[in-house]
């Protein structure tokens, strides 16, 4: 069976460009027992990536160069071997930027019957979704009454985490970099919103949009908005670091805020986390998140590329500001 997949060619420096990136054919045998095969319906893509297109050592491999990338994918069993597989079913698994591949199962989630497109299982039924939850919830420990300030808040993530901001019971003040994605925001219920490439003063803003300050930031940028969050925080905030996009593709080291000593003065909480350390939480995520879908209490965006070929444009979208919501790829 001939099938199409994406390999990584180069390692990028600074901005990824689509000579980083070749679609090529592949054959595939037989499956055998205790094997089945894919087809792709959706990928992800996601800024993690980045950091893993890097030979460095980090919390996850980098991919290899002249091998097929790697990400979170939802796929349809089209013949089985296994019994715990049949066909028809979706899976989700980590197996992307292919059109096809065989599996014995390892890593494998059977996807349930649902009306909701699989899609959702890659944002804010997947990793996205769990990633804004575990940072409000278990990170932050967000409460009833605060302030919260989220920076990408358009993106996969910060929308998320809005929404839930809301749902608990905060303030939520939000990021973004162009007035569609700030309407966007204010259509969930988000007052304040700040478009950041409109402002000559992103802490002022801040300000003016928080004036009784911040008590949590959602760190999904770093950079310029770090140093404005420093500066706004109330006493004892806490500050969950899920990424710092905003510096992934520098190709020299970019310097502090230089206000960090506010972390003592205001007795600070910083933590970064990695979302799959926390994954024995999902099935609790997952039971609360299909609720708030189901109510409409929390809306799903979306921003989709059509074909396996056009992922490599997908991912440098993210760096571009392109999607709204969760960026995804239709493969089938």
């Amino acid at each position: 069976m001939n099938v199409q997949q994406i390999v990584l060619n180069s390692r990028p420096e600074g901005m990824p460009s689509l000579t980083n990136f070749s679609l090529t054919d592949a054959s595939l045998a037989p499956i055998k027992a205790g094997e089945f095969l894919v087809k792709n319906l959706w990928m992800s893509v996601d800024p993690y990536m980045r950091g893993r297109m890097i030979d460095r050592k980090s919390y996850i491999a980098p991919f290899a160069l002249g091998e097929v990338l790697e990400g979170g994918a939802i796929g349809e069993i089209i013949e089985s071997n296994h019994a715990d597989f049949p066909v028809g079913a979706k899976v989700s698994s980590m197996n992307g930027w292919r059109s096809h591949y065989i599996t014995d199962g390892s890593d494998h989630t059977l996807l349930p019957e649902t009306p909701l497109c699989p899609s959702h299982f890659l944002g804010v039924l997947g990793m996205p979704g769990m990633t804004a939850w575990t940072g409000l919830n278990r990170i932050a420990e967000l409460k009833e009454g605060e302030t919260l300030f989220v920076s990408a808040a358009s993106g996969a993530v910060g929308s998320v985490a809005c929404q839930l901001g809301l749902l608990m019971g905060a303030k939520v003040v939000a990021s973004v970099g162009s007035d569609e994605k700030a309407e966007t925001l204010k259509a969930m219920g988000v007052e304040q919103v700040i478009n950041y490439k409109t402002t000559d003063n992103l802490s002022a803003a801040l300000l003016a949009a928080a004036p009784q300050g911040i008590d949590v930031y959602y760190e999904n940028v770093g950079g310029e908005h770090l140093s404005a969050a420093l500066d706004n925080m109330n006493d004892h905030g806490r500050i969950a670091v899920c990424g710092m996009i905003s510096q992934y593709n520098d190709t020299i080291p970019t310097p502090g805020p230089s206000n960090l000593a506010y972390i003592i003065m205001k007795k600070l909480k910083i933590e970064g986390f990695i979302v799959f350390e926390h994954w024995a939480h999902y099935p609790e995520f997952a039971k609360q998140m299909g609720q708030w879908l189901a109510s409409g209490q929390v809306k799903a965006e979306q921003t989709i590329y059509e074909g396996l070929e056009q992922a490599p444009n997908a991912f440098i979208g993210l760096f571009e500001g392109k999607n709204s919501g969760k960026m995804v790829v239709k493969l089938a």
